[in-house]
């Protein structure tokens, strides 16, 4: 064990870049808060340097409840290049209530007093998505929960209009309700385990009734499953994803995943003896109705933006297979990890086309390809990404998540995700088969062109990650 704060020189990095975009925010003008940006995106950068230098040492265990190893590694960058994707596609105008004819989801203005405050939180939220993927305790990882949701809570709000509070309310009461039933989780597992560290219940859970141990585990599994966008805590998603404005759902439906799947990897191959409370089974079944829901829903959507909720519900259920397979076979850690970075930058890439556009319908993407070649190129690349198109980065994700269901035995749930992957081909072709037609109304504004520039380098970083998975996965 090692107490040496440097060891978690990422972490705080966010949290001073945070501090101090607060406190700066209260001091500079409203027309130019955007300096609290630049001091995020400094913070982010330095966060990203830091985790590289802390990949580079031996695996240790942090004030005995930070596991810093390649779990954690991987969820360090990309959770701090996500939130950096992010905090480039909110700089600028924030939302508000006052409505412009620019801005189809929501009016937008600048020097709105709560912009610093805007970037800060999504700071937040990310940090407590850093522990949460990191934790080795069950207290630090309910404390890392509401670090996470609770900014994301008031962002979601943020612009306080009627679809935003509505969504802020939704996305509110259910990770309240789960957060409940989450710590009644974590009091019952402490009780039967006699501790809260991970190595602790290991070692005591085996001699635990077992019915102790399911409805514990069941009742933990509400938090994660809600961060996670997972079947049953998914019905906030779609609702988020529209309410909220496109920087904020783009953040929501990536971010805080990334944590939520690295904390559940580590419960089944870390805290729980092998089998205990079902646990392949229960996860295999959870992801099987995930990945099926979230196709089925996405289906008849002509709204884009809740098109990509369901599409990340989805891929939640897919994400879900290799942390059934912790423990029951080596490909289950590559396969997660890989996996996560590999949607993060898709999702992400997908949003930065609707911010672009300011476009939530269907027929309005019509032409955009021949409006705004990189968008559209890029729209499609994302696209084709979450079907798992070669030479894409989610398509090795995919391999990887096949060959570890299969290595795995559970050969039925791979069978259920590749019937998936095919149903999927439908919906997202209703998006893409627009792109080539004759152009319809505007092209997109040049204010999206910071978004424009994200979304062509979360493609470009889709198709290098895939072209370059080996070198990657060796890494």
């Amino acid at each position: 064990m090692n107490e040496n704060p440097a060891d978690l020189a990422p972490e705080l990095c966010v949290l001073i870049a945070a501090v101090l975009g607060l406190v700066n925010g209260i001091f500079l003008p409203r027309t130019r808060q955007w300096r609290v940006a630049l001091i995020c995106v400094a913070g982010l950068v330095a966060g990203l340097v830091a985790a590289a230098v802390a990949a580079t040492r031996a695996d240790l265990m942090a004030f005995a409840s930070f596991e810093i190893d390649p779990v954690t590694h991987v969820t360090r960058f990309t959770v701090l290049g996500s939130t950096l994707l992010v905090i480039l596609l909110a700089a600028g105008p924030v939302p508000c209530r006052e409505v412009t004819p620019h801005t189809p989801w929501k009016g937008q203005v600048r020097g709105h007093p709560r912009e610093s405050e805007h970037y800060v939180l999504i700071l937040l939220s990310a940090l407590g998505t850093l522990a949460l993927g990191a934790s080795s305790d069950l207290l630090v990882l309910v404390s890392a929960y509401l670090l996470a949701s609770i900014p994301a809570y008031a962002l979601a709000g943020f612009g306080k209009d009627p679809p935003g509070t509505e969504a802020a309310l939704k996305y509110y009461l259910m990770g309240a309700f789960l957060g409940v039933l989450m710590l009644t989780g974590v009091t019952l597992l402490y009780g039967v385990g006699r501790g809260t560290s991970y190595m602790v219940l290991r070692e005591n859970l085996g001699d635990a009734p077992a019915a102790a141990i399911a409805v514990g585990v069941v009742a933990l599994l509400a938090g994660l499953l809600f961060k996670a966008g997972a079947v049953p805590g998914h019905f906030w998603v779609p609702d988020v994803a529209e309410g909220a404005s496109p920087p904020v759902a783009a953040l929501v439906t990536t971010v805080p995943k990334i944590g939520a799947f690295a904390a559940l990897y580590r419960i089944g191959a870390d805290a729980l003896p092998p089998g205990a409370a079902g646990w392949p089974v229960l996860i295999a079944v959870v992801a099987a109705v995930t990945m099926t829901l979230g196709n089925l829903a996405a289906f008849g959507q002509d709204n884009v933006r809740r098109l990509l909720a369901y599409s990340t519900i989805s891929q939640a259920g897919y994400l879900m297979v290799p942390v059934a397979m912790a423990g029951r076979t080596d490909l289950a850690r590559p396969a997660l990890l890989f996996y996560l970075a590999a949607y993060a930058v898709t999702n992400l890439g997908a949003f930065a086309v609707v911010v672009a556009t300011g476009r939530d319908d269907l027929p309005g993407y019509t032409g955009l390809l021949r409006a705004s070649p990189p968008l559209g190129l890029s729209l499609i690349v994302c696209l084709l990404g979450f079907i798992g198109t070669p030479p894409t980065a989610v398509f090795v994700g995919k391999v990887l998540m096949f060959g570890a269901a299969l290595d795995g035995h559970y050969t039925w749930l791979a069978v259920v995700a590749a019937v998936n992957t095919v149903a999927s081909v439908f919906y997202y072709l209703r998006w893409i088969v627009p792109l080539f037609g004759r152009p319809a109304g505007k092209t997109p504004s040049p204010s999206g062109r910071i978004a424009t520039a994200v979304a062509v380098a979360a493609a470009l970083v889709s198709i290098a990650l895939g072209a370059g998975s080996g070198i990657v996965l060796a890494m």
